[in-house]
Protein backbone atom coordinates (compact mmCIF):
# COMPACT_ATOMS: atom_id res chain seq x y z
CA UNK A 1 0.00 0.00 0.00
CA UNK A 2 1.35 3.69 -0.59
CA UNK A 3 2.13 5.93 1.94
CA UNK A 4 0.07 9.29 1.30
CA UNK A 5 1.40 12.14 1.65
CA UNK A 6 0.92 16.28 1.29
CA UNK A 7 3.01 16.83 -1.85
CA UNK A 8 5.38 14.79 -4.42
CA UNK A 9 8.19 16.18 -7.06
CA UNK A 10 9.07 13.71 -9.66
CA UNK A 11 11.44 14.26 -13.15
CA UNK A 12 13.67 16.74 -11.17
CA UNK A 13 16.81 17.43 -10.70
CA UNK A 14 17.01 18.38 -7.24
CA UNK A 15 20.20 19.81 -5.57
CA UNK A 16 20.21 18.64 -2.22
CA UNK A 17 23.15 20.82 -0.82
CA UNK A 18 24.36 17.48 1.46
CA UNK A 19 27.33 18.08 -0.59
CA UNK A 20 28.53 19.59 -4.22
CA UNK A 21 26.86 17.57 -6.94
CA UNK A 22 24.77 15.38 -4.84
CA UNK A 23 20.91 15.24 -6.34
CA UNK A 24 17.89 13.04 -6.44
CA UNK A 25 15.02 13.05 -8.93
CA UNK A 26 11.91 12.91 -6.29
CA UNK A 27 11.43 14.40 -3.15
CA UNK A 28 8.13 13.77 -1.12
CA UNK A 29 7.00 16.19 1.72
CA UNK A 30 4.43 15.25 4.37
CA UNK A 31 3.48 17.83 7.43
CA UNK A 32 6.00 20.72 6.47
CA UNK A 33 8.86 18.33 6.36
CA UNK A 34 10.84 16.58 3.74
CA UNK A 35 9.85 12.68 4.16
CA UNK A 36 11.78 11.01 1.71
CA UNK A 37 14.27 11.53 -1.33
CA UNK A 38 15.20 9.27 -4.46
CA UNK A 39 14.41 8.10 -7.82
CA UNK A 40 11.43 9.09 -9.53
CA UNK A 41 10.37 5.35 -10.58
CA UNK A 42 11.20 4.90 -6.39
CA UNK A 43 8.67 7.95 -5.70
CA UNK A 44 5.82 6.53 -7.85
CA UNK A 45 5.66 3.11 -6.19
CA UNK A 46 6.01 4.20 -2.67
CA UNK A 47 3.96 7.43 -2.96
CA UNK A 48 0.82 8.97 -3.72
CA UNK A 49 -0.33 12.54 -3.38
CA UNK A 50 -3.17 14.65 -4.82
CA UNK A 51 -0.64 17.20 -5.35
CA UNK A 52 1.79 15.92 -7.36
CA UNK A 53 4.21 18.07 -9.45
CA UNK A 54 6.07 16.74 -12.54
CA UNK A 55 8.61 19.27 -12.80
CA UNK A 56 9.56 18.00 -16.05
CA UNK A 57 13.52 18.10 -15.65
CA UNK A 58 13.75 21.60 -14.14
CA UNK A 59 16.46 22.45 -11.10
CA UNK A 60 15.34 22.46 -7.55
CA UNK A 61 17.47 23.53 -4.45
CA UNK A 62 17.40 24.94 -0.99
CA UNK A 63 15.51 28.19 -0.72
CA UNK A 64 17.57 31.20 -0.15
CA UNK A 65 17.92 33.85 2.46
CA UNK A 66 19.15 36.84 3.71
CA UNK A 67 21.24 36.93 6.91
CA UNK A 68 21.77 40.51 7.87
CA UNK A 69 19.51 43.07 6.29
CA UNK A 70 17.35 45.98 7.60
CA UNK A 71 13.38 45.02 6.74
CA UNK A 72 11.78 47.81 8.47
CA UNK A 73 14.24 49.91 6.94
CA UNK A 74 13.72 48.96 3.74
CA UNK A 75 9.87 49.43 4.19
CA UNK A 76 10.35 52.63 5.24
CA UNK A 77 12.68 53.56 2.32
CA UNK A 78 9.39 53.07 0.35
CA UNK A 79 7.94 56.40 0.88
CA UNK A 80 10.99 58.19 0.21
CA UNK A 81 12.85 59.77 -3.04
CA UNK A 82 14.59 56.85 -4.22
CA UNK A 83 17.85 58.06 -5.88
CA UNK A 84 19.72 54.22 -6.14
CA UNK A 85 19.66 55.19 -10.16
CA UNK A 86 21.27 58.22 -10.42
CA UNK A 87 24.01 58.36 -12.76
CA UNK A 88 24.31 62.11 -12.01
CA UNK A 89 24.05 64.77 -9.18
CA UNK A 90 21.65 66.62 -11.48
CA UNK A 91 19.47 63.82 -12.08
CA UNK A 92 19.28 63.44 -7.91
CA UNK A 93 18.52 67.00 -6.96
CA UNK A 94 15.75 66.61 -10.11
CA UNK A 95 14.10 63.88 -8.02
CA UNK A 96 13.86 66.12 -4.81
CA UNK A 97 12.66 68.85 -6.81
CA UNK A 98 9.66 67.42 -8.32
CA UNK A 99 8.71 65.90 -4.44
CA UNK A 100 9.11 69.13 -2.97
CA UNK A 101 6.46 70.89 -6.02
CA UNK A 102 4.22 68.38 -4.57
CA UNK A 103 4.06 69.05 -1.13
CA UNK A 104 3.61 72.32 1.12
CA UNK A 105 6.61 74.51 1.61
CA UNK A 106 8.09 73.31 5.65
CA UNK A 107 7.14 69.80 4.73
CA UNK A 108 10.47 67.05 4.86
CA UNK A 109 11.33 66.01 1.97
CA UNK A 110 13.94 63.19 2.18
CA UNK A 111 15.62 61.17 0.10
CA UNK A 112 17.27 57.75 0.27
CA UNK A 113 20.03 55.53 -1.60
CA UNK A 114 22.29 58.31 -2.81
CA UNK A 115 25.60 57.12 -4.23
CA UNK A 116 28.05 59.78 -5.02
CA UNK A 117 30.50 57.83 -5.99
CA UNK A 118 28.64 57.10 -9.12
CA UNK A 119 27.51 60.48 -10.05
CA UNK A 120 29.48 61.67 -13.43
CA UNK A 121 28.84 65.22 -13.24
CA UNK A 122 30.40 66.19 -10.03
CA UNK A 123 33.86 65.04 -7.83
CA UNK A 124 33.49 62.15 -5.07
CA UNK A 125 32.39 63.83 -1.86
CA UNK A 126 29.31 63.33 0.36
CA UNK A 127 26.67 66.51 -0.96
CA UNK A 128 26.81 69.54 1.34
CA UNK A 129 24.16 72.06 2.93
CA UNK A 130 24.84 74.38 0.13
CA UNK A 131 24.13 71.82 -2.65
CA UNK A 132 21.13 70.62 -1.16
CA UNK A 133 19.85 74.30 -0.61
CA UNK A 134 19.80 74.07 -4.41
CA UNK A 135 16.76 71.81 -4.46
CA UNK A 136 14.88 73.90 -1.78
CA UNK A 137 15.44 76.33 0.85
CA UNK A 138 11.89 76.30 1.47
CA UNK A 139 11.50 72.41 2.60
CA UNK A 140 14.16 70.72 4.93
CA UNK A 141 15.76 68.38 2.70
CA UNK A 142 17.37 65.47 3.54
CA UNK A 143 19.63 62.64 1.95
CA UNK A 144 20.84 59.37 3.32
CA UNK A 145 24.08 57.73 1.68
CA UNK A 146 23.25 53.65 0.83
CA UNK A 147 25.31 52.85 3.24
CA UNK A 148 22.81 54.52 5.90
CA UNK A 149 26.40 56.04 7.26
CA UNK A 150 25.97 59.33 6.11
CA UNK A 151 23.06 62.12 5.78
CA UNK A 152 23.11 65.05 4.29
CA UNK A 153 21.45 68.27 4.95
CA UNK A 154 20.52 71.80 3.45
CA UNK A 155 20.53 74.60 5.75
CA UNK A 156 16.74 74.73 6.72
CA UNK A 157 17.14 70.71 7.87
CA UNK A 158 20.39 71.45 10.31
CA UNK A 159 18.47 74.37 11.75
CA UNK A 160 15.04 72.20 12.76
CA UNK A 161 17.50 68.91 13.97
CA UNK A 162 19.53 72.01 16.43
CA UNK A 163 22.95 71.69 14.56
CA UNK A 164 24.32 74.90 15.08
CA UNK A 165 27.56 77.09 14.81
CA UNK A 166 29.87 75.29 16.76
CA UNK A 167 27.88 71.96 17.65
CA UNK A 168 29.42 69.16 18.82
CA UNK A 169 27.95 65.59 18.69
CA UNK A 170 29.83 63.82 21.18
CA UNK A 171 30.64 60.18 20.67
CA UNK A 172 29.92 57.75 18.06
CA UNK A 173 28.93 60.27 15.41
CA UNK A 174 30.08 63.55 14.05
CA UNK A 175 28.25 66.40 12.37
CA UNK A 176 30.93 68.25 10.13
CA UNK A 177 32.13 72.13 10.80
CA UNK A 178 33.41 74.80 8.25
CA UNK A 179 36.42 76.37 8.85
CA UNK A 180 34.54 79.09 10.75
CA UNK A 181 32.78 76.28 13.00
CA UNK A 182 29.14 76.83 10.93
CA UNK A 183 27.81 73.19 10.10
CA UNK A 184 28.00 71.98 6.37
CA UNK A 185 25.49 69.64 6.50
CA UNK A 186 27.46 66.42 6.43
CA UNK A 187 26.33 64.20 9.39
CA UNK A 188 27.97 61.10 10.12
CA UNK A 189 26.92 57.68 11.64
CA UNK A 190 24.86 58.19 15.33
CA UNK A 191 24.41 61.74 14.82
CA UNK A 192 22.17 61.08 11.49
CA UNK A 193 19.75 60.55 14.42
CA UNK A 194 19.28 63.86 15.01
CA UNK A 195 17.02 63.97 11.97
CA UNK A 196 15.68 60.42 12.43
CA UNK A 197 13.55 61.37 15.54
CA UNK A 198 12.33 64.56 13.88
CA UNK A 199 11.05 63.35 10.19
CA UNK A 200 8.07 62.13 10.35
CA UNK A 201 7.79 57.79 9.87
CA UNK A 202 4.32 56.92 7.80
CA UNK A 203 5.40 53.35 8.93
CA UNK A 204 4.00 54.08 12.45
CA UNK A 205 0.52 53.84 11.28
CA UNK A 206 -0.29 50.10 11.93
CA UNK A 207 -2.57 49.83 8.36
CA UNK A 208 -0.07 51.55 6.45
CA UNK A 209 2.77 49.71 8.08
CA UNK A 210 1.10 46.33 7.41
CA UNK A 211 0.30 46.66 3.80
CA UNK A 212 3.45 47.95 2.52
CA UNK A 213 5.46 44.40 4.48
CA UNK A 214 2.86 42.21 3.34
CA UNK A 215 3.60 43.75 -0.25
CA UNK A 216 7.22 43.64 0.21
CA UNK A 217 7.04 40.24 1.14
CA UNK A 218 5.28 39.21 -2.02
CA UNK A 219 8.46 40.67 -3.89
CA UNK A 220 11.05 38.87 -1.51
CA UNK A 221 9.13 35.55 -2.09
CA UNK A 222 9.38 36.14 -6.06
CA UNK A 223 13.44 35.87 -5.69
CA UNK A 224 13.50 32.75 -3.67
CA UNK A 225 14.26 33.69 -0.17
CA UNK A 226 12.43 32.10 2.40
CA UNK A 227 14.65 33.41 5.74
CA UNK A 228 15.67 36.50 6.56
CA UNK A 229 17.33 37.61 9.62
CA UNK A 230 16.30 41.40 10.33
CA UNK A 231 18.25 44.21 12.18
CA UNK A 232 17.52 46.81 14.74
CA UNK A 233 19.52 50.06 14.56
CA UNK A 234 18.21 52.48 16.73
CA UNK A 235 21.15 54.86 15.65
CA UNK A 236 18.93 55.87 12.77
CA UNK A 237 15.72 54.59 14.11
CA UNK A 238 15.26 51.23 12.40
CA UNK A 239 13.01 49.57 14.60
CA UNK A 240 11.98 45.69 14.55
CA UNK A 241 9.01 44.25 16.80
CA UNK A 242 9.16 40.77 17.47
CA UNK A 243 5.13 41.25 17.70
CA UNK A 244 4.78 42.42 14.86
CA UNK A 245 6.07 39.34 12.64
CA UNK A 246 4.29 37.51 15.24
CA UNK A 247 0.98 39.46 14.18
CA UNK A 248 1.69 38.95 10.52
CA UNK A 249 2.39 35.19 11.38
CA UNK A 250 -0.89 34.69 13.11
CA UNK A 251 -2.96 36.15 9.90
CA UNK A 252 -1.14 33.86 7.67
CA UNK A 253 0.73 36.97 5.69
CA UNK A 254 4.45 35.89 6.98
CA UNK A 255 6.01 33.72 3.70
CA UNK A 256 9.15 34.24 4.79
CA UNK A 257 10.88 32.87 7.95
CA UNK A 258 12.25 36.08 9.94
CA UNK A 259 15.19 36.29 12.66
CA UNK A 260 14.20 39.65 14.72
CA UNK A 261 17.71 40.74 15.86
CA UNK A 262 17.07 43.80 18.73
CA UNK A 263 19.30 45.62 19.74
CA UNK A 264 18.13 46.07 23.77
CA UNK A 265 17.94 42.41 25.90
CA UNK A 266 14.90 40.63 25.99
CA UNK A 267 13.19 38.65 28.32
CA UNK A 268 13.39 34.70 26.59
CA UNK A 269 16.66 34.79 24.66
CA UNK A 270 15.83 31.36 23.07
CA UNK A 271 13.98 29.51 21.40
CA UNK A 272 13.08 25.31 22.67
CA UNK A 273 13.64 22.91 20.52
CA UNK A 274 9.78 22.08 20.88
CA UNK A 275 9.45 25.17 18.89
CA UNK A 276 12.45 24.89 16.70
CA UNK A 277 11.04 21.85 15.11
CA UNK A 278 7.80 23.31 14.15
CA UNK A 279 8.00 24.04 10.36
CA UNK A 280 5.02 26.07 10.79
CA UNK A 281 6.51 28.88 12.96
CA UNK A 282 7.66 31.86 10.99
CA UNK A 283 8.89 34.14 13.72
CA UNK A 284 12.44 33.95 15.47
CA UNK A 285 14.68 35.63 17.92
CA UNK A 286 18.02 35.72 19.90
CA UNK A 287 20.45 38.02 18.52
CA UNK A 288 21.71 40.89 19.75
CA UNK A 289 23.12 43.72 17.33
CA UNK A 290 26.01 45.80 18.47
CA UNK A 291 27.95 48.69 16.06
CA UNK A 292 31.57 49.22 16.02
CA UNK A 293 32.14 51.63 13.06
CA UNK A 294 30.58 52.68 10.20
CA UNK A 295 31.30 51.67 6.16
CA UNK A 296 33.83 52.72 3.66
CA UNK A 297 31.79 54.71 1.20
CA UNK A 298 31.10 57.64 3.82
CA UNK A 299 34.90 57.03 4.96
CA UNK A 300 33.45 55.92 8.61
CA UNK A 301 35.03 52.68 8.53
CA UNK A 302 37.31 52.92 11.15
CA UNK A 303 40.99 52.19 9.91
CA UNK A 304 44.05 51.42 11.68
CA UNK A 305 46.00 54.02 9.65
CA UNK A 306 44.43 56.58 7.70
CA UNK A 307 42.31 56.62 4.32
CA UNK A 308 44.66 56.83 1.22
CA UNK A 309 42.05 59.43 -0.24
CA UNK A 310 41.50 61.14 2.86
CA UNK A 311 44.67 61.75 5.00
CA UNK A 312 44.52 62.62 8.26
CA UNK A 313 40.73 60.78 8.69
CA UNK A 314 40.59 56.89 9.95
CA UNK A 315 36.78 56.73 9.97
CA UNK A 316 35.16 56.59 13.61
CA UNK A 317 34.57 53.86 16.52
CA UNK A 318 30.96 54.54 17.73
CA UNK A 319 31.80 52.92 21.15
CA UNK A 320 34.84 52.95 23.34
CA UNK A 321 36.45 49.30 24.02
CA UNK A 322 35.40 48.83 27.67
CA UNK A 323 31.72 49.66 26.60
CA UNK A 324 31.81 46.82 23.72
CA UNK A 325 33.84 44.44 25.56
CA UNK A 326 30.52 44.55 28.41
CA UNK A 327 28.14 44.84 26.29
CA UNK A 328 28.99 41.99 24.41
CA UNK A 329 29.64 39.82 27.41
CA UNK A 330 26.51 40.98 29.27
CA UNK A 331 24.36 39.96 26.15
CA UNK A 332 26.39 36.44 25.61
CA UNK A 333 26.56 35.96 29.58
CA UNK A 334 21.99 36.63 28.94
CA UNK A 335 21.41 34.39 26.23
CA UNK A 336 21.53 35.93 23.21
CA UNK A 337 23.92 35.91 20.53
CA UNK A 338 26.24 39.07 19.68
CA UNK A 339 26.56 39.99 16.30
CA UNK A 340 28.49 42.98 15.34
CA UNK A 341 28.83 45.07 12.98
CA UNK A 342 32.71 45.86 11.14
CA UNK A 343 34.09 46.86 8.59
CA UNK A 344 37.51 48.54 9.02
CA UNK A 345 40.27 46.56 10.10
CA UNK A 346 40.26 49.17 13.60
CA UNK A 347 36.51 47.92 13.94
CA UNK A 348 37.13 44.31 13.11
CA UNK A 349 39.89 44.60 15.95
CA UNK A 350 37.61 45.96 18.27
CA UNK A 351 34.99 43.17 17.67
CA UNK A 352 37.08 40.77 17.63
CA UNK A 353 38.91 42.26 21.36
CA UNK A 354 35.52 42.12 22.52
CA UNK A 355 34.53 38.61 21.68
CA UNK A 356 38.07 37.53 23.20
CA UNK A 357 37.13 38.71 26.30
CA UNK A 358 33.76 37.87 26.60
CA UNK A 359 34.98 33.90 25.25
CA UNK A 360 38.00 34.65 28.44
CA UNK A 361 35.69 36.14 31.26
CA UNK A 362 32.27 33.35 30.64
CA UNK A 363 35.64 30.96 31.44
CA UNK A 364 36.69 32.67 34.54
CA UNK A 365 33.95 34.32 35.79
CA UNK A 366 30.81 31.81 34.70
CA UNK A 367 32.67 28.54 34.82
CA UNK A 368 32.11 27.74 30.92
CA UNK A 369 34.16 25.36 29.21
CA UNK A 370 35.38 25.83 26.25
CA UNK A 371 33.80 22.68 24.47
CA UNK A 372 30.57 24.68 25.96
CA UNK A 373 31.03 27.55 24.41
CA UNK A 374 32.22 26.15 20.79
CA UNK A 375 28.36 24.28 21.33
CA UNK A 376 26.54 27.60 21.90
CA UNK A 377 25.11 30.45 19.62
CA UNK A 378 28.59 31.18 17.30
CA UNK A 379 29.79 35.15 17.35
CA UNK A 380 28.51 37.05 14.31
CA UNK A 381 30.87 39.15 12.96
CA UNK A 382 29.15 41.72 10.36
CA UNK A 383 30.35 42.17 7.08
CA UNK A 384 34.21 41.82 8.05
CA UNK A 385 35.50 43.33 4.71
CA UNK A 386 38.75 44.18 6.25
CA UNK A 387 40.53 41.22 8.21
CA UNK A 388 44.29 41.14 8.33
CA UNK A 389 45.36 36.96 8.15
CA UNK A 390 47.11 37.67 12.11
CA UNK A 391 43.23 38.83 13.08
CA UNK A 392 41.50 35.82 10.93
CA UNK A 393 44.41 33.22 12.99
CA UNK A 394 42.80 34.50 15.77
CA UNK A 395 39.25 34.40 15.13
CA UNK A 396 39.72 31.27 14.64
CA UNK A 397 40.58 30.38 17.95
CA UNK A 398 36.29 31.75 18.88
CA UNK A 399 33.37 30.58 17.40
CA UNK A 400 32.51 32.72 14.96
CA UNK A 401 30.36 33.14 11.52
CA UNK A 402 31.12 35.61 9.12
CA UNK A 403 27.93 37.36 7.85
CA UNK A 404 29.31 38.57 4.44
CA UNK A 405 27.86 40.73 1.59
CA UNK A 406 28.90 39.77 -1.98
CA UNK A 407 27.08 42.56 -3.64
CA UNK A 408 28.98 45.55 -1.86
CA UNK A 409 31.91 44.37 -4.10
CA UNK A 410 29.47 44.70 -6.92
CA UNK A 411 30.27 48.62 -6.89
CA UNK A 412 33.12 48.77 -4.30
CA UNK A 413 35.19 47.87 -6.57
CA UNK A 414 35.32 50.85 -8.57
CA UNK A 415 37.09 52.64 -5.94
CA UNK A 416 38.26 50.42 -3.00
CA UNK A 417 41.79 50.71 -4.17
CA UNK A 418 41.43 54.03 -4.05
CA UNK A 419 40.36 54.05 -0.34
CA UNK A 420 42.77 51.73 1.19
CA UNK A 421 45.70 51.05 -0.82
CA UNK A 422 47.32 48.14 -0.84
CA UNK A 423 45.58 46.84 2.52
CA UNK A 424 42.85 46.13 -0.41
CA UNK A 425 44.66 42.90 -0.63
CA UNK A 426 43.02 41.64 2.49
CA UNK A 427 39.87 43.23 1.54
CA UNK A 428 36.75 40.80 0.81
CA UNK A 429 38.72 37.53 0.73
CA UNK A 430 35.81 34.98 0.94
CA UNK A 431 37.84 32.28 -0.46
CA UNK A 432 40.50 33.15 2.48
CA UNK A 433 37.39 32.60 4.90
CA UNK A 434 36.45 29.08 3.09
CA UNK A 435 39.61 27.78 2.97
CA UNK A 436 40.31 28.91 6.87
CA UNK A 437 37.19 26.71 7.35
CA UNK A 438 35.23 29.78 8.55
CA UNK A 439 31.40 29.40 7.76
CA UNK A 440 30.09 32.32 5.63
CA UNK A 441 26.62 33.00 5.35
CA UNK A 442 25.58 35.83 2.80
CA UNK A 443 22.94 39.03 3.29
CA UNK A 444 22.18 42.07 1.50
CA UNK A 445 21.83 44.98 4.14
CA UNK A 446 19.15 46.29 2.45
CA UNK A 447 18.39 49.03 1.99
CA UNK A 448 21.96 49.13 1.84
CA UNK A 449 21.47 46.84 -1.56
CA UNK A 450 18.46 45.31 -2.90
CA UNK A 451 17.41 41.84 -0.79
CA UNK A 452 17.47 40.02 -4.49
CA UNK A 453 20.62 37.57 -3.65
CA UNK A 454 21.30 36.30 -6.99
CA UNK A 455 23.66 39.85 -8.02
CA UNK A 456 25.27 38.84 -4.46
CA UNK A 457 25.86 35.06 -5.92
CA UNK A 458 27.00 36.82 -8.97
CA UNK A 459 29.26 38.82 -6.90
CA UNK A 460 30.98 36.08 -5.33
CA UNK A 461 31.79 34.04 -8.26
CA UNK A 462 32.68 36.82 -10.64
CA UNK A 463 33.84 39.75 -8.47
CA UNK A 464 32.95 42.27 -11.52
CA UNK A 465 30.03 44.61 -11.70
CA UNK A 466 26.97 42.60 -13.10
CA UNK A 467 25.74 46.30 -14.83
CA UNK A 468 29.45 46.28 -15.86
CA UNK A 469 30.47 42.53 -16.61
CA UNK A 470 33.22 43.70 -19.10
CA UNK A 471 34.90 45.21 -15.82
CA UNK A 472 37.92 42.85 -14.45
CA UNK A 473 37.55 40.69 -11.92
CA UNK A 474 38.56 42.24 -8.10
CA UNK A 475 41.14 39.87 -7.26
CA UNK A 476 39.93 36.75 -8.97
CA UNK A 477 41.53 34.67 -6.43
CA UNK A 478 39.63 35.14 -3.62
CA UNK A 479 36.26 33.70 -5.75
CA UNK A 480 33.83 31.43 -4.94
CA UNK A 481 32.39 28.28 -6.67
CA UNK A 482 29.12 28.86 -7.43
CA UNK A 483 28.19 25.98 -5.17
CA UNK A 484 30.28 27.80 -2.50
CA UNK A 485 28.28 30.60 -3.14
CA UNK A 486 24.90 29.53 -3.13
CA UNK A 487 25.88 27.69 0.24
CA UNK A 488 26.48 31.28 1.34
CA UNK A 489 22.89 32.25 0.45
CA UNK A 490 21.55 29.09 1.52
CA UNK A 491 22.68 26.02 3.48
CA UNK A 492 24.94 28.32 5.73
CA UNK A 493 22.34 30.83 6.86
CA UNK A 494 20.58 28.25 9.53
CA UNK A 495 24.04 27.87 11.15
CA UNK A 496 23.90 31.34 12.18
CA UNK A 497 20.83 30.64 14.23
CA UNK A 498 20.93 27.16 15.05
CA UNK A 499 19.15 25.52 12.81
CA UNK A 500 21.19 23.95 10.34
CA UNK A 501 19.22 20.73 12.05
CA UNK A 502 16.20 21.66 10.51
CA UNK A 503 16.82 23.75 7.41
CA UNK A 504 19.86 24.52 4.65
CA UNK A 505 19.54 21.14 2.77
CA UNK A 506 17.14 18.87 1.23
CA UNK A 507 16.70 15.97 3.15
CA UNK A 508 14.72 13.64 4.97
CA UNK A 509 13.79 15.56 8.26
CA UNK A 510 14.55 18.98 7.36
CA UNK A 511 11.83 21.83 6.75
CA UNK A 512 10.71 21.61 2.69
CA UNK A 513 11.91 25.24 2.11
CA UNK A 514 12.83 25.18 -1.85
CA UNK A 515 12.55 26.87 -5.29
CA UNK A 516 12.58 25.67 -8.67
CA UNK A 517 14.53 28.13 -10.69
CA UNK A 518 14.29 28.13 -15.06
CA UNK A 519 17.72 27.18 -15.62
CA UNK A 520 20.36 24.44 -13.88
CA UNK A 521 22.57 27.93 -13.22
CA UNK A 522 25.04 25.14 -11.04
CA UNK A 523 25.84 23.29 -13.93
CA UNK A 524 25.93 26.43 -16.40
CA UNK A 525 28.49 29.30 -17.21
CA UNK A 526 29.58 31.86 -14.09
CA UNK A 527 28.09 34.78 -16.12
CA UNK A 528 24.43 33.48 -16.50
CA UNK A 529 24.08 33.83 -12.85
CA UNK A 530 22.61 36.98 -13.00
CA UNK A 531 19.68 35.90 -15.68
CA UNK A 532 18.06 33.32 -12.68
CA UNK A 533 14.77 33.46 -12.49
CA UNK A 534 12.93 31.95 -9.90
CA UNK A 535 9.52 29.60 -11.15
CA UNK A 536 8.33 28.39 -7.74
CA UNK A 537 9.07 29.39 -4.19
CA UNK A 538 8.11 26.79 -1.10
CA UNK A 539 7.98 26.56 2.66
CA UNK A 540 7.36 23.93 4.92
CA UNK A 541 6.16 22.72 1.46
CA UNK A 542 3.34 25.35 0.80
CA UNK A 543 3.60 27.30 -2.37
CA UNK A 544 4.07 31.27 -1.74
CA UNK A 545 5.07 32.16 -4.91
CA UNK A 546 4.69 31.12 -8.56
CA UNK A 547 5.87 32.79 -11.62
CA UNK A 548 2.80 30.81 -13.60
Amino acid sequence: MKQKVDKLFVNGKIYTFIEENDTVEALAVDKGKIVWTGTTAEALEKFESDDCMDMQGKAMEPALGDSHLHFYAYCQTLSTVDLAGCTTRAEAWEKLKAQCAKVPAGTWVKGSNYDQSKWKDVEDRMPTADDLDMVSTDHPVIIKRCCLHEVSANHMALEKAGIVKDYVYGEGGLCELDADGYPNGVVREQASKLFDDIVPDPLLDKAFRKQTMTEVFKQVSSVGITMMDTYAAKIWNFFEDIDVYRELDKEGLLPVRMRICLEEMYDKPVLTEEEKSDPYRMADFGTFKIFTDGSFGARSAALLEDYDDDPGNKGILVISQPALNEKMYQAYKHGLQPATHCIGDAGTEAALQAIEYTVKKSIEEDGKTMEEIWAGPKFRVIHAQLVHPEQLARFKKVPVIFDIQPAFLNTDLHWIDQRIGSRSDDAYTWKTYFDEGFICTGGSDCPVDPYNPWPGIWGAVNRTDPMDPDTPAWHPEQSLTKYQAACVYSKNIPYGNQMEKYLGTLEPGKFADMIITDRDWLAGPDDDIINVKVLKTYVAGREVYSAD
